[in-house]
């Protein structure tokens, strides 16, 4: 019994001083948070494979994908949720904030996403760079619930971490612009976890995505409001696109124009699209 208790007597007076290593060196705490979201993870995955029986030599498929996306993202609320039971850190500080005001600012937000999506391929239809395939118009219906759902879901927990979590943490550290670069750095490489070949193209308009999200949580007064809608804007716009397969392009283009495998963020008019919107929250701060 006695040598047992040297390990517990240790353990009683290890573990305050960690969490106030880790309250003063915001970066430890960050490696320690996505750690522990891995750690997490693996097991579900474990778990997932074996029920579905997935063979590891075949790449997923997108279907396949979504399990391991939900269990992923669920596990956020519950480990920032640990870290303020903690005293490290809290919804509030991420701008989670219970206020009536933040579905305002998720409307808007999802209203400028959708909007400014829309008035790129307007303007890329004019040019006749793609078509609208109006017979598809009739599937949107039967999705929309799903996607919304999805881009609501995925939008608020990427937020929460990248523009939340991670940006508040760096933020204690560094000035608020590295922060911002850093943040979005990592959310954009993040993105190569789940495919590799499409993301690459992308890597840069994903980081500026996440520049722009910085700002909007910083026109919303550091709620995540705006960003979230807006994230969750853009993905609704894109998801329902590919979903009912709405556009078209013509190839009278290079694809660097338009977007390198259909993927706007991998092209001029999306990277556009993107500046554009930070422009108007500039003009809203």
């Amino acid at each position: 019994m006695f040598f047992m208790s040297i390990p517990l007597l240790f353990l009683q007076s290890s573990v305050p001083t960690l969490l106030e290593f880790l309250k003063d060196t915001p970066v430890f705490l960050v490696v320690a948070f996505f750690i522990v979201w891995i750690g997490c993870w693996l097991p579900l995955v474990a778990i997932l494979a074996i029920t579905l029986n997935w063979q590891i030599h075949k790449s997923l498929q997108p279907e396949q994908k979504i399990p391991l996306l939900v269990s992923l993202y669920l596990l956020v609320p519950l480990i920032l949720w640990g870290f303020q039971g903690l005293k490290l850190g809290s919804f509030p500080d991420y701008g989670l904030v219970g206020k009536v005001s933040i579905f305002g600012s998720l409307l808007l937000g999802f209203s400028l996403g959708i909007f400014s999506l829309a008035i790129v391929f307007f303007g890329q239809i004019c040019a006749g760079w793609c078509y609208l395939e109006k017979s598809q118009i009739k599937l949107i219906p039967s999705n929309l619930l799903t996607i919304s759902l999805v881009a609501l879901f995925v939008g608020g927990i990427e937020e929460l971490v990248f523009r939340g979590f991670l940006f508040t943490q760096l933020q204690q550290n560094y000035a608020i612009w590295l922060a911002a670069i850093i943040s979005s750095l990592v959310f954009a490489v993040l993105h190569l976890v789940w495919e590799q070949k499409e993301t690459l193209p992308q890597l840069p308009g994903l980081w500026l995505m996440g520049m722009v999200l910085v700002l909007a949580r910083l026109a919303d007064g550091n709620s995540l409001g705006i960003a979230w809608g807006l994230h969750a804007g853009w993905v609704w716009a894109i998801a329902t696109i590919d979903t009912a397969g709405l556009i078209t392009y013509t190839d009278q283009v290079p694809t660097w124009v338009t977007g390198i495998n259909k993927k706007p963020l991998a092209g001029l008019t999306g990277i556009i699209c993107v500046l554009a919107t930070g422009g108007v929250l500039l003009w809203i701060s």
